[in-house]
C-alpha cells in the first residue's frame, strides 16, 4: 500500500461519497452499480480501501452529505465492508454488507420506478459471492459457516420486493437465479420450489419479457432440478432451451449446460455426436456413448468407475448408472439385427439363452432367470415392444417397431 497523507485519504473518501450521493440524486444506476461492487478489482475501490485505513472517521464525512439521513445507513456499513474486504476479513465484511444491503433494499422499495435495478443486481451478486468467501474463512478457523444461509434469506427478501405487480417485477428472475445458486451450493435444492411456483404460476409474470441471459440461467437451474427428479423429458426441454439461447461466445456456459443435457439425452435414447463431445471437452461421456452403441455393459461400468468422481460432483452418476437398461436394449437389438440377416422370418424370436451367451462373451455371468427379469423391465419401460414366452424362454418381439424411438431431438437440431 502506497503512503497516503491524511488530506489525500480525506479527498478519496469524500469523492466516493459525492459520487454515490449524486448517482442516487440523478437516479443513475450505471454510475451507482460499480460503487457497490465490493469484490471487484477496480482501482478506485482499492484506493478507497487504502484511504479508509488512513482516515478512521469516515462516519463524520457521511454525516456531512446533503442526504445523510437517508444514505448513512447504506454508506456507513458499506465503507466498513470495503475496508474489511481489502484486509481479507470476509466474515466481518459480510456482516456489514448485509446491513448496507438491507438499508438499500428499504430505499429501493420506496422508489416509485425501478431505476436502481442494476444496482440491486450488483448487491445481490456481491452478497452471494461475499457469503461464499466468508463461509470458507469461517470453516477454515473451525467456526460455523452460516453466511451463505443468511445470504439466501436476504435474497428471498429481495425476491419478495420484486415479485409483486409493477415494472420492478422484471428483476425477479435475476434474483431467482441468485437464489438457485445459493440453494444448490448449500444442498437445499428443495427450497427452489417456492421460487419456481412464484415465477411459473403467477399471472403477473410473462416469461418472454425477462432478459435472455436471466432466462437461460433460470432454465439451466430448473433443468438441473428436473434431472434430480428424473423428469427427463421436461429436463430435456429446459436444458435445450438454455443451450440454444446461450451466447455463442460463452463456450464455458455451453459446456456447463451440456454436462447435464448429455445424460438427459442419453436417458431418453438420443446419442450426442462425437464432434460435440470433442468440441466441449466432455471426453468422459464419449466412453459412455461408445458403450451404449456397442451394447457393452462391461464398457459402461468401466467408464463409470473411471470417471466416478467427476460424475458424482456433477450429480449425474445415478442418471448414468441407469443407462444399463439402454445398453441391454442395444445388445438385444444387435442380436435381432444379426438374426434378421440370417433368417428374416424368425428374427422377431430371440431366445433368452442367446442373450445369456452374449453377456458371457462380455464376461458378465448371468443366468437365464436374471436375463428374463431384465427383458421384462425393458418391455415395461417401453424400450422393447413384445412379450416373453416363459415356457419356451423366448422374447417375441413386435414385428412393427420392436425398438421404439423415444421422444426428443438430437442436441443442436
Amino acid at each position: 500500500m502506497a503512503y497516503l497523507s491524511m488530506g489525500e485519504a480525506h479527498r478519496r473518501i469524500t469523492d466516493y461519497l459525492s459520487r454515490f450521493s449524486d448517482a442516487v440524486s440523478s437516479q443513475d444506476a450505471a454510475v451507482l452499480s460499480p460503487l457497490l461492487a465490493v469484490s471487484s478489482n477496480s482501482a478506485s475501490l482499492q484506493s478507497l480501501a487504502d484511504a479508509l485505513n488512513v482516515f478512521q472517521d469516515s462516519n463524520r464525512l457521511v454525516g456531512q452529505l446533503e442526504r445523510s439521513s437517508q444514505l448513512a445507513e447504506i454508506l456507513s456499513p458499506l465503507l466498513r465492508c470495503i475496508q474489511s474486504y481489502r484486509l481479507g476479513r470476509f466474515a466481518d465484511a459480510y456482516v456489514v454488507l448485509e446491513k448496507a444491503a438491507n438499508a438499500f433494499l428499504q430505499e429501493f422499495r420506496n422508489w416509485e420506478t425501478p431505476w436502481a435495478m442494476e444496482a440491486l443486481y450488483t448487491l445481490a451478486l456481491e452478497i452471494r459471492l461475499l457469503a461464499e468467501k466468508a463461509d470458507r474463512e469461517l470453516a477454515s478457523s473451525g467456526k460455523n459457516p452460516e453466511k451463505l444461509q443468511g445470504a439466501g434469506s436476504f435474497l428471498m427478501r429481495v425476491f419478495g420486493a420484486l415479485a409483486g405487480k409493477g415494472p420492478k417485477r422484471a428483476g425477479a428472475l435475476y434474483v431467482a437465479c441468485q437464489l438457485f445458486k445459493v440453494y444448490f451450493k448449500l444442498g437445499t435444492v428443495h427450497l427452489c420450489r417456492s421460487v419456481i411456483r412464484s415465477i411459473e404460476t403467477a399471472r403477473i409474470f410473462d416469461f418472454e419479457e425477462f432478459p435472455v441471459k436471466d432466462k437461460v440461467t433460470y432454465m439451466y437451474y430448473t433443468g438441473r432440478l428436473e434431472v434430480y427428479n428424473e423428469n427427463f423429458l421436461v429436463a430435456d426441454q429446459k436444458l435445450t432451451y438454455a443451450l440454444m439461447h446461450s451466447s455463442p461466445r460463452k463456450e464455458a456456459n455451453k459446456r456447463m449446460i451440456l454436462k447435464y443435457l448429455i445424460p438427459v439425452k442419453l436417458s431418453i435414447g438420443i446419442l450426442p455426436k462425437q464432434w460435440l463431445i470433442e468440441k466441449y471437452n466432455l471426453i468422459e461421456y464419449g466412453e459412455v456413448v461408445n458403450a451404449i452403441k456397442k451394447g457393452d455393459l462391461r464398457l459402461l461400468r468401466q467408464a463409470l468407475r473411471e470417471h466416478e468422481d467427476r460424475f458424482l460432483r456433477s450429480g449425474v452418476y445415478l442418471v448414468l448408472e441407469k443407462l444399463e437398461l439402454l445398453v441391454y436394449q442395444r445388445l438385444i437389438k444387435k442380436i435381432y439385427v444379426l438374426q434378421k440377416q440370417k433368417d428374416p422370418s424368425k428374427a422377431h424370436q430371440v431366445k433368452l439363452e442367446i442373450i445369456v451367451k452374449a453377456l458371457k462373451w462380455l464376461e458378465l455371468d448371468m443366468d437365464i432367470d436374471e436375463v428374463e427379469c431384465i427383458v421384462a423391465i425393458l418391455i415395461y419401460k417401453n424400450l422393447i415392444k413384445g412379450y416373453i414366452a416363459h415356457k419356451s424362454k423366448v422374447v417375441v418381439l413386435s414385428k412393427q417397431d420392436p425398438f421404439p424411438k423415444l421422444n426428443g431431438k438430437p442436441i443442436g437440431s
